[in-house]
């Protein structure tokens, strides 16, 4: 398990990419997506009011820190994990990767709901999934990130440094 530094907190709350205030202002880019991953529930949310559905979509039903009963999920496909706040368990990070594999292998949506905290998903999804894909998550309180996995990967890395490996 990797524990966030709290110390460096506030390298996270730094965009990894391109920040739209509005939602609607990125749906051309998320158009020419070829394979889209979304973190967090209200980015999902947004996405399926638009008729956009994801290829990934990891959820911990809530939004900024409370429940909601919005219904997000559109697949049967439906994997589990375990994250506590502030970390990044091995169960995350390989269900990602199951996920991302099997979206790939069979062009299926899935969605990943979260028991805790989905919030730092981002990094293992940018280290994970192909180059040419795109990942959108929320920015509390600013709008939606969206970033070019090819160009994140870089900036997932370093984020990764700032964790505490946990044994």
């Amino acid at each position: 398990m990797f524990k966030l530094n709290e110390d460096l907190i506030g390298e996270f709350k730094k965009p990894l990419g391109e920040l739209y205030a509005d939602f609607e202002d990125a749906i051309p880019m998320i158009k020419e997506a070829d394979f889209l991953i979304s973190v967090g529930d209200q980015t999902t949310k947004n996405l399926l009011d638009n008729d956009l559905v994801p290829d990934l979509g990891i959820i911990d039903n809530r939004i900024q820190r409370k429940d909601h009963d919005y219904d997000i999920i559109r697949t049967e496909n439906i994997l589990n994990a375990d994250n506590p706040a502030g970390t990044i368990t091995e169960n995350l990070w390989e269900t990602i990767e199951q996920a991302i594999s099997l979206t790939l292998e069979d062009s299926e949506n899935r969605i990943i709901v979260v028991k805790g905290e989905e919030d730092l998903a981002v990094l293992p999804c940018l280290l994970i999934a192909p180059e040419d894909a795109v990942i959108l998550y929320g920015q509390p309180n600013e709008g939606v990130v969206f970033v070019n996995v090819s160009e994140g990967k870089d900036k997932a890395t370093k984020l990764m440094t700032y964790f505490i490996k946990i044994v």
